[in-house]
């Protein structure tokens, strides 16, 4: 092997395709979701989907997947890059969603949302809450009781869906459920119909050379005449 090679992608914007009616989104519903499909699809590649299914049930409960069967499972190391590292950082829900789905990543509890600040305890409920955008949920109620101008601002798209407070958990938990029925990958269609911007001039053929040379010699007499 000469290069890296990518075995396989996953990315939030794909999210809407498996009934996310909320476009753009990049919480940490999102990035849990997103871990979970990039799981299902290179597991379903490698055709170990149906030996490790993980977590299809997410409690927010620490999940590391175990050896069944003859293959072993997939083992993947989170490499954070130049992402914040800090607690509740959405690069650790993504892989949260990964280890659920059936990725074998070694990792602990202590940087997930539900973490106390002395790192002692670990509420799983809380991090249940984040999995199925619970806490959406609850700013979505506060902004409504507070200021019902600025929710329909802020949560536009939800009021242009029709996803209520009470409703984000519902529409998560079918996203879930979407992605584990069919995670493969579909190209979006290019609108190619709008033409591409021409920065350079077209090159002129011979007979348009010959017309503006005669323009030019035309314009020059008719200013010495003047």
């Amino acid at each position: 092997m000469s290069s890296d090679i990518v075995l396989a992608a996953a990315y939030s914007h794909e999210l809407p395709r498996f009934g996310l009616k909320v476009k753009y989104c990049k919480d940490y519903s999102a990035a849990y979701a997103t871990g979970l499909l990039l799981a299902r699809r290179v597991l379903s590649k490698l055709g170990l989907a149906d030996a490790y299914v993980g977590q299809d049930k997410p409690n927010g409960e620490f999940f590391l997947v175990e050896e069944s069967g003859e293959r072993r499972p997939l083992t993947v190391l989170l490499d954070v890059g130049l992402n914040c590292t800090s607690t509740g950082a959405r690069v650790f829900g993504a892989m949260k969603g990964a280890a659920d789905g059936g990725l074998d990543v070694p990792h602990n509890m202590r940087r997930f949302p539900g973490q106390s600040a002395d790192g002692k305890k670990f509420d799983a409920a809380v991090l249940r809450k984040y999995i199925f955008g619970g806490h959406i949920a609850d700013y979505m109620k506060k902004l409504q009781e507070e200021d019902a101008e600025k929710y329909k601002a802020h949560f536009a798209q939800y009021v242009k869906a029709g996803v209520k407070p009470d409703g984000v958990e519902a529409m998560w938990t079918a996203v879930h459920k979407a992605i584990r029925k069919d995670p493969a990958f579909v190209a979006t269609k290019k609108n190619n119909a709008t033409k591409p911007k021409a920065f350079l001039q077209k090159k002129k053929n011979n007979k348009q050379r010959k017309n503006r040379v005669k323009q030019l010699i035309a314009q020059a007499e008719k200013a010495a005449a003047q």
